[in-house]
């Protein structure tokens, strides 16, 4: 059996949907009670509880072999995946598969890479089979600027010049199926993006060929977008954490693309005009 975390966030339902499209069966803990009968049309036997809650999580893993983690960044997430790893190496689990980052690497200086890297070691040092999935940046992040492409025909980021190889979450669901349902794949690094690699210059202009309207990237101080995020994000390490990830994008990028989904899903991973054509009714008035 596979237990899965996370499953109502766009990966963790991603990885359910894929998971239930190849018959395979599988757990999913999950605290929103709304969502239960969702997650059972998917094939999900589904325990009722919060990964915070050690008898809940003891209680979704009795007969489990292996587990997805896969939780909310937050300032508790670290110490909720050590207790996970803890709970798995209790109730007799085999292996341990985590959505980490691609930004997770040792010489890390954000916050939310850093604590990826410290949450990835320590399952390393659990004595556990492992795997790792490390994504590059979500296309989905894309719909937060969804009201200002509207209605001003802008993105207003503090990205730079930086680029990304961003990869749609569908995707990255669909890798993550893949290691949960097969052998091969213990002590490996999956570093999964997508097709190409872009500046959010190059972003807007995709944008305007699939909107078929004027879009423009517009590069915002980083202390100024902190101001305006700080409205809406009002968590201050949250959103610390995110300002803090954005500036090592403008600084450098996380211009890694691999072939890794290719050669794990034999297709190529979506590109970005596609997935702005699925969503493209959230970006046109």
């Amino acid at each position: 059996m596979i237990l899965i975390t996370g499953a109502t966030g766009k990966t963790g339902s991603a990885t359910a949907k894929s998971l239930n499209q190849m018959g395979v069966k599988y757990r999913a803990l999950i605290r929103n009670e709304e969502k239960i009968e969702a997650l059972e049309s998917m094939g999900a036997d589904v325990i009722h509880g919060s990964v915070e809650d050690t008898d809940a999580v003891e209680k979704s893993m009795e007969n489990v072999e292996t587990v997805l983690i896969l939780l909310p960044n937050s300032e508790g997430q670290l110490s909720l995946e050590k207790q996970l790893v803890d709970s798995a190496k209790k109730l007799g689990v085999k292996r341990l598969v985590k959505v980490s980052s691609i930004e997770a690497t040792p010489d890390a200086t954000s916050p939310i890479p850093r604590l990826h890297l410290e949450s990835e070691n320590y399952i390393k040092d659990s004595g556990l089979e492992w795997t790792m999935i490390k994504p590059n940046f979500y296309m989905q992040n894309l719909l937060a600027s969804a009201a200002t492409i509207k209605e001003q025909g802008k993105i207003f980021l503090p990205m730079g010049e930086g680029k990304t190889g961003m990869i749609d979450t569908s995707d990255v669901g669909k890798v993550v199926a893949k290691v949960l349902s097969e052998e091969g794949h213990a002590s490996k690094n999956h570093e999964v993006t997508g097709p190409e690699i872009l500046s959010f210059y190059e972003v807007a202009e995709i944008f305007t060929d699939v909107i078929g309207a004027q879009i423009d990237y517009v590069d915002v101080p980083l202390p100024a977008y902190k101001e305006t995020l700080g409205k809406f994000l009002t968590n201050e390490w949250h959103l610390n954490a995110v300002i803090d990830l954005f500036k090592g994008i403008a600084e450098g990028g996380i211009e890694e693309k691999t072939d890794t989904y290719k050669e794990l899903m034999g297709e190529t991973p979506k590109p970005l005009a596609k997935f702005l054509e699925e969503h493209a009714f959230i970006f046109k008035n």
